[in-house]
């Protein structure tokens, strides 16, 4: 067999995606305290899961901000490290099933690249991200997990979070509905409960980074728009970038795995034939 594995190292936590031929196998994800323990931990997890052995991987793909920790060979494979914005074009291109668009990585912070068939482009990049969410929900509310703050965030309201326009005006301004955000946290009140907060803050960074992003689709000049990363896994958060379609006429696209997506980006960047690597993503 000739596996090709792509990986996506984080500070702490890793995700592993290989290709048999064209299909893709089981993924992964591993953490660890540091990267390369997460690294080598979810190449073994990867080859348990699939029942592979050492011998059936043939290249190893890394990218991400961990990629730096991890030496020229892991467990005795060789491994090269690939630019990790070409890798989230890839891999938000494969999950799509697009040609070009605007793919939005949501990490820690969030990075925006524009991509097509020719190559991928960074465009810019904002700190607000995972990192935001998780600072703010520790600071206000004392919680520190992605999971629960995900399910507060959907029993909330933001009546008495957030300024509407609605709160300004009694008629729609320059074609805005009258429930569109005004000021986030503008009408922060005594009555607000910890969900209403945990809503407010979800929403303060989603439609941050969703600003961004059709900001970056006007200058790009494209109309469809994928988000990808763990990020993408907040449901309160998937709910409020859908609004920015009605919003602004823009198609709004979250992918189903696309907290792999820059692994599956890695995997696919080291086929350096474009009309072999295009086939892949013709499959989808």
């Amino acid at each position: 067999m000739s596996i090709v594995i792509g990986l996506d190292v984080g500070g702490s936590t890793t995700k592993v995606v290989g290709f048999s031929g064209k299909k893709m196998l089981q993924k992964t994800m591993v953490r660890a305290s540091d990267p390369a323990t997460s690294t080598y931990g979810g190449i073994g997890n990867f080859l348990t899961l699939n029942k592979l052995r050492l011998s059936d991987v043939k290249e190893v793909y890394i990218t991400g901000v961990g990629a730096s920790h991890i030496s020229h060979d892991v467990l005795g494979l060789p491994a090269q490290k690939v630019d990790e914005f070409l890798s989230v074009g890839l891999g938000g291109l494969f999950l799509s099933g697009l040609d070009k668009a605007i793919v939005v990585s949501m990490g820690t912070g969030t990075s925006l690249v524009s991509v097509n068939r020719a190559g991928s482009k960074h465009i810019i990049g904002t700190g607000v991200g995972g990192g935001t969410l998780l600072g703010l929900s520790k600071a206000i509310l004392g919680i520190n997990d992605f999971t629960l703050i995900s399910e507060m965030a959907l029993k909330g309201n933001l009546r008495d979070i957030d300024l509407s326009i609605g709160d300004l005006s009694t008629v729609d301004i320059g074609g805005l509905a009258a429930n569109t955000t005004a000021s986030n946290f503008g009408k922060l009140n005594d009555k607000v409960k910890d969900e209403d907060m945990a809503l407010g803050i979800v929403n303060l960074v989603f439609q941050s980074i969703g600003t961004v992003a059709i900001m970056a689709s006007r200058l790009e000049n494209l109309e469809q728009i994928v988000f990808v990363g763990s990020l993408s896994k907040v449901e309160a958060g998937r709910n409020c970038l859908y609004q920015f379609s009605e919003l602004y006429k823009k198609e709004i696209i979250i992918p189903q795995d696309a907290e792999y997506s820059t692994a599956i980006g890695a995997a696919l960047s080291g086929l350096t034939d474009q009309n072999h690597r295009w086939k892949y993503h013709e499959n989808v």
